[in-house]
């Protein structure tokens, strides 16, 4: 049953990070503003394109690991990405976002990842 869950709380949270990653890659503009930091209407369109294929990619990898490896390999990743949404709530803090955007999402989100580290290192 923990394994399940483990595994089920990876799998949403990997798919989650490639429905990001396409939208930023497809509505880039909107996905900033969902970020928590909007892009500005001059700014350069090739940086929101790195975040959504530094995300997307991410993605794959979680599921090519969730495929192919063991319990302890996604459980390594996934304490090793969760170093993504605690940068970003660096980063929507440092560039004008709100406490509760950069709390409320990246950091909650960070927690969140550790805890299917955790669940997948005890499975």
């Amino acid at each position: 049953m923990l394994t399940a869950i483990a595994y089920g709380l990876a799998i949403f949270l990997i798919v989650f990070v490639l429905f990001i990653g396409a939208r930023f890659l497809l509505t880039p503009e909107s996905a900033a503003e969902g970020f928590g930091v909007p892009a500005k209407p001059d700014g350069d369109a090739a940086y929101l394109t790195v975040k959504g294929l530094r995300d997307f990619t991410s993605g794959v990898l979680g599921l090519a690991l969730i495929i192919f490896a063991d319990a302890d390999a996604v459980g390594w990743y996934m304490l090793a990405v969760s170093l993504t949404p605690f940068g970003d709530t660096l980063i929507v803090l440092r560039n004008g976002g709100t406490k509760a955007t950069a709390f409320g999402i990246h950091f909650a989100t960070a927690v969140v990842v550790l805890i299917s580290a955790a669940l997948l290192f005890i499975a």
